[in-house]
């Protein structure tokens, strides 16, 4: 075997010949091993880039019941690149992350990390990011669940919250690629907050984020979580997608096989990692300045020009899996 076989898959870049060349200003600023990734992975072609993007512009006039307020090159680039420029499906996302705005209207008021539902969701950690990307350029969200005082910020707002943070990231070309990871961390994550995670909150954050939203999420790994989050997974299943289904890891208390899908150098020590401990404000001085001060939030202009026309722990200990279902609505 010569010596080029053993090189990485995307490391082969000289066998693409030219190829650099031919690049898009829709790619200037991604790296080589990046660009190459995605003609691999995600059949992106800088030679008809454009023609997939106004293939899937002129399918826009096929519904007039929706407000498609951006439809920028860039902005429809990262649709096509979260369905693998398949353009139907890339056309689908589009729509269905226009309609799902349309029908949460209140959530996307005030849309800015200043607002104050989302400030204070930022600032209590919601979510935390890191600021290193793991071994496959993936960016890693953490969520402390615990860390939510529910009479402090409504689930809404930390969803909000997650939702403009992912706004902000998913500007950056080499995430539109290469994806996310989702930490959620349920230490001391109690039953009685659990109880607050009704069916329509968890329908209306799948829709969110699975349904509606043009990023790539490479795993979602629980640790350290109870009996009642297993049974909480176990109802919400069968509205997950089979894709979603087998990105998501529910490792316990078993740190080792997180490692061996996120290795230990790219994880605060919260996670077995080598990193120092996850500072719950980082990823809100980012959005709102060193001081969190009004004068520096960061506004998404999209979502602020939206004017769519048309349109206990001893109760933790004690009650069965069957008595939860039925005090969280299920019979």
């Amino acid at each position: 075997m010569g010596p080029i076989s053993l090189l990485p898959k995307y490391q082969k870049l000289n066998a693409w010949n030219g190829d650099l060349a031919k690049m898009t200003h829709l790619q200037a600023g991604l790296s080589p091993e990046t660009i190459e990734k995605a003609r691999l992975e995600l059949n992106e072609n800088p030679d008809v880039l454009h023609q997939d993007i106004q293939q899937v512009r002129d399918m826009i006039i096929t519904r007039p019941d929706i407000g498609f307020l951006r439809t920028d090159d860039a902005f429809i680039l990262r649709f096509l690149r979260a369905r693998k420029f398949h353009q139907a499906d890339a056309f689908r996302l589009l729509a269905q992350y226009f309609q799902y705005r349309q029908l949460n209207l209140d959530m996307f008021k005030n849309f800015k990390a200043d607002d104050p539902g989302i400030k204070r969701a930022l600032i209590d950690g919601f979510p935390g990011v890191l600021e290193n990307r793991d071994h496959y350029g993936r960016k890693i969200l953490l969520l402390f669940a615990a860390n939510w005082d529910q009479s402090r910020n409504s689930f809404t707002d930390i969803l909000r919250a997650i939702l403009l943070s992912l706004e902000v990231l998913i500007e950056d070309p080499e995430l539109q690629i290469n994806g996310f990871i989702l930490i959620i961390d349920w230490s001391n994550f109690s039953f009685k907050q659990a109880s607050k995670l009704t069916p329509s909150i968890l329908k209306l954050a799948i829709e969110g984020l699975q349904d509606s939203f043009p990023a790539r999420f490479g795993g979602v790994h629980f640790v350290n979580q109870p009996w009642y989050i297993h049974a909480l997974y176990t109802l919400i299943k069968p509205f997950l997608k089979d894709k979603t289904r087998k990105r998501i890891f529910l490792h316990g208390n078993n740190l080792n096989s997180l490692h061996q899908l996120i290795h230990p150098e790219f994880l605060p020590s919260e996670f077995g990692g080598t990193l120092p401990p996850y500072d719950m404000g980082t990823w809100a001085r980012t959005l709102l300045g060193p001081d969190y001060s009004d004068e520096n939030d960061y506004t998404h202009t999209s979502y602020n020009a939206m004017h769519v026309k048309h349109t206990s722990s001893n109760l933790e200990r004690e009650c069965s899996p069957k008595l939860m279902k039925r005090l969280l609505g299920h019979r």
